[in-house]
C-alpha cells in the first residue's frame, strides 16, 4: 500500500538502491530539514517574546504549557486521522497550520502588540499541528521506504536535523540579537509553509477506508495493547525520558551553577550532546543491527551516565564525555526504535499505534518536572539526579525482561 509516490528505483538490487535514490523520500527530507531549520530559532525566538512584553518567569511557563498540552490532547486525533486520510495531505494541512500560526506571532511581534495572551493562543495553535504531524510522519516513511531500507531512511531524516540543532540555536541567537524575535518567528513560519508546499506533492494515498473514527480509535487500542512489546516499550520509554528531562534539563543548569562555570560551562554540555546525537545518526547509516527492539532499550542506558556524573560531582570532562555517549546512545535509540516499529506494525495501523506511544512520552515531560520540583523539596540536587539515573536503568533493564522484546529484529533484504 505504497500509494502514488513519485517512484524512486525499485528496480534496482537490494544492495545498490538507497532511500536517497526514492524522488519521493528526498522531497521528504528536505521538507524535514527545512522545518527543522526553523524551528531551531523559534524556541529562543518565543522566549525574547515573551520577555520583550513584559513577561516573567511565570508568563513563559504559560506559553510552553499552552504550546505543549494541544499536542497531547489530540494527538490520538491525529493517530486517528493519519491512518484515515492521506498522510501526505495530513503533513501538508499541518505544516500550513504552525505557518499560520508562527507568521501570526510574528505579526503581532512586530508590531508591538504581543500580549502572554497573543502568544500563548500562538502556541496553542503550533502545539495542535504537531498532534496532527508527529503520527502522520512515521507512516509517510513506511509509505515511502521499502522495509529493508527504513533504517537508513530514519537515519538519514535524522541527520539533518541533528546537523540543525548544532548550529540552529547559534544562528537563531544572532537573529534574535540582530533584528529581533519577529524576524526569527517569520522565518520559522516561511520555513513550515515550504515544507508544506513540498509535502502536498508527495500525494500518499489513505492507508484505510472511511469508517467510524471511534471505532477506529477502539480497535487501535486493542492493537496497542495486545502488542506487549509496544506497551511496555512505551511505559518504560515515559519513566526513562520523564527521569531524562528533569535530570538533565530541569536539574542539569542549577547543578551547573552550583558546581560549574554556570551557563558557560551547560552551553559546552549541551554542544556535546548535540555533537554526540549527530555521531548516533553517523553509526546509524553504518551499522544495522538485527536485534532492533533489545538494541533501542540497551541504547538508552547511556542517558544515566550524566546524570551520575553530575550527582557525584565528578569534573566537566568527565561530564562532557558522559553527555557525548548519552547523546550517541538516544539517537541510535531513536532510529533502531523507529525502525522496528515501521517494520512490526500494519500500514493501516501506524498512525494509531504512533499516537499511543508519542501520548506517553509527551505525558512524561509535565510529569517528570513535577515529581523533580516535589523531590527537590525533601532531598538535595544531587540525590534527586542519582535517583533520576537510577530510574533510567531500572526502566531499561526491566524493559529487556519482556520476552517480546527479544522477537521484533530487522526485516532483511
Amino acid at each position: 500500500m505504497r500509494g502514488n509516490v513519485e517512484k524512486g528505483v525499485a528496480e534496482l538490487p537490494a544492495k545498490r538502491a538507497t532511500p536517497l535514490r526514492n524522488a519521493a523520500f528526498r522531497r521528504f527530507v528536505t521538507a524535514s530539514l527545512i522545518s527543522a531549520a526553523g524551528s531551531a530559532m523559534a524556541p529562543l525566538a518565543l522566549a525574547y517574546s515573551v520577555i520583550e512584553q513584559g513577561g516573567g518567569t511565570g508568563a513563559l511557563g504559560v506559553v510552553l504549557a499552552t504550546t505543549t498540552v494541544p499536542t497531547v490532547l489530540f494527538l490520538l486525533v491525529g493517530g486517528v486521522l493519519a491512518d484515515r486520510m492521506s498522510r501526505s495531505r495530513l503533513l501538508f494541512l499541518g505544516n500550513l497550520l504552525a505557518a499560520a500560526a508562527q507568521g501570526a506571532l510574528a505579526v503581532v511581534v512586530a508590531i508591538g502588540h504581543a500580549t502572554t495572551v497573543s502568544i500563548a493562543v500562538c502556541g496553542f495553535v503550533s502545539g495542535t499541528a504537531v498532534a496532527f504531524t508527529v503520527p502522520a510522519a512515521q507512516g509517510a516513511v513506511a509509505q515511502i521506504v521499502p522495509a529493508e531500507q527504513l533504517q537508513q531512511a530514519n537515519a538519514l531524516l535524522r541527520l539533518p536535523g541533528n546537523a540543525v540543532k548544532v548550529l540552529g540555536p547559534a544562528v537563531g541567537g544572532g537573529v534574535v540579537a540582530l533584528s529581533g524575535p519577529a524576524w526569527a518567528l517569520a522565518c520559522d513560519a516561511l520555513t513550515f509553509a515550504v515544507a508544506a508546499l513540498l509535502l502536498l506533492g508527495l500525494r500518499l494515498d489513505a492507508p484505510l477506508g472511511v469508517t467510524s473514527a471511534l471505532s477506529d480509535l477502539r480497535e487501535g487500542w486493542a492493537g496497542f495493547w495486545s502488542r506487549t512489546w509496544l506497551w511496555t516499550y512505551t511505559v518504560a520509554g515515559t519513566v526513562l525520558v520523564a527521569a531524562w528531562l528533569a535530570g538533565f534539563q530541569l536539574l542539569g543548569p542549577v547543578v551547573a551553577a552550583e558546581q560549574y562555570a554556570g551557563a558557560r560551562d551547560w552551553g559546552l554540555v549541551q554542544g556535546a550532546f548535540a555533537a554526540g546525537l549527530l555521531a548516533g545518526t553517523v553509526v546509524c547509516l553504518r551499522w544495522r543491527p538485527y536485534r532492533l527492539l533489545a538494541v533501542a532499550v540497551v541504547a538508552g542506558l547511556p542517558l544515566a551516565v550524566p546524570l551520575l556524573v553530575m550527582g557525584w560531582g565528578l569534573p566537566l570532562p568527565w561530564l562532557l564525555l558522559a553527555t557525548l555517549l548519552a547523546g550517541v546512545g538516544l539517537d541510535v535509540a531513536i532510529v533502531a526504535w523507529t525502525t522496528a516499529f515501521q517494520q512490526h506494525v500494519p500500514q493501516g495501523e501506524l498512525g494509531r499505534m504512533g499516537a499511543f506511544n508519542s501520548v506517553g512520552e509527551r505525558l512524561a515531560i509535565p510529569i517528570g518536572y513535577l515529581l523533580t520540583a516535589l523531590a527537590a523539596g525533601t532531598w538535595d540536587n544531587r540525590t534527586v539526579l542519582v535517583a533520576c539515573a537510577a530510574l533510567v536503568v531500572a526502566a531499561a533493564v526491566l524493559n529487556l525482561c519482556v520476552r517480546d522484546v527479544h522477537r521484533i529484529n530487522a526485516t532483511r533484504d
